[in-house]
């Protein structure tokens, strides 16, 4: 006996943007704040092509440190000329990009010394950027979505501990996401203990200034390889493919984006990890039109 089934439009439609969400489903991240030439925060939000924008850098902090983020060219952190960045912060929330500040970075001055100094830094970080209140919020008084560690320097200590202080901060309301941009090297010289907490949400291995474990010349092995022991072995929500938005951006790393999109993203987007891909940085994707040119395929 012949069955027909009988499905709706709506239902079709709704398989339909099913499909396209699971098979296309990652999102761009970017690095802002290190070169006044890039744009405004609100300007690299309007572009709809990035999820995730990290603020770059709180360059000093730790081991009694007055913390200070750095911003290059774009605000003068001493005088406050930085917390006109709260209307671009709001501005970019409401258009949904996650906002975040990035702690530490190539060049700077932090260290924690102890747990309890991670404490410190953690009730700095929430009063000054996220949910608490201070009398001198760097940024003004838009709360940021999150913390992303960019920790290259010092040593590997206590980075867990302020993993667990912050994720904590997530009970007094609105939830603090965790973020961390390691080197692909695993694991982690700096953070690796902290990735072991399971506490980030978005990890964005840097695949670039690392020639062991990074593309180069066609040769995705090395990558690939990397990769499938970062999305195994760390226990966080998502794992991004950390790259150079053009090839002066690193000193090494840096993939063309016929490469990218017809042989390194297929071979990874099959892992229940995948979360798309991280840019270094808002200043050298202006110049490439890197993100634009990936962003469908990402």
């Amino acid at each position: 006996m012949a069955f027909k089934l009988k499905v709706s439009a709506p239902f079709i439609c709704m398989m339909i943007l099913v499909l396209a969400t699971g098979s296309n489903g990652g999102g761009i991240s970017i690095y802002w704040g290190q070169n006044g030439n890039e744009g405004t925060l609100a300007d690299t939000c309007a572009t709809g092509n990035y999820e995730y924008v990290n603020i770059a850098f709180l360059a000093t902090f730790g081991n009694g440190q007055t913390p200070m983020i750095n911003l290059a060219g774009h605000c003068d952190p001493y005088s406050n000329g930085c917390t006109g960045l709260s209307s671009d912060i709001k501005s970019c929330q409401a258009k949904g990009v996650k906002v975040i500040l990035s702690i530490g970075g190539g060049a700077g001055s932090y260290s924690l010394a102890s747990s309890d100094d991670a404490r410190q830094v953690a009730t700095y970080l929430w009063n000054n950027f996220l949910g608490g209140t201070s009398s001198s919020r760097p940024l003004g008084p838009a709360i940021l979505d999150g913390i992303d560690f960019d920790i290259e320097g010092g040593t590997g200590e206590y980075w867990d501990d302020l993993t667990k202080y912050l994720s904590g901060y997530s009970k007094k309301g609105k939830k603090v996401y965790l973020t961390a941009a390691p080197q692909c090297p695993f694991p982690d010289a700096w953070i690796g203990n902290a990735l072991k907490t399971g506490l980030f949400d978005y990890v964005w291995v840097q695949f670039y200034n690392n020639p062991p474990c990074q593309y180069s010349s066609a040769d995705i092995a090395n990558l690939e390889d990397a990769w499938k022991q970062w999305t195994s072995d760390i226990p966080a929500t998502n794992i991004f493919l950390g790259l150079p938005a053009a090839p002066d951006a690193a000193g090494s790393g840096f993939i063309p984006v016929n490469d990218l999109t017809s042989k390194v993203l297929p071979a990874i987007k099959n892992s229940s990890k995948y979360g798309g891909v991280m840019l270094w940085s808002k200043y050298y994707d202006g110049q490439s039109g890197y993100s634009s040119s990936i962003k469908s395929h990402v």
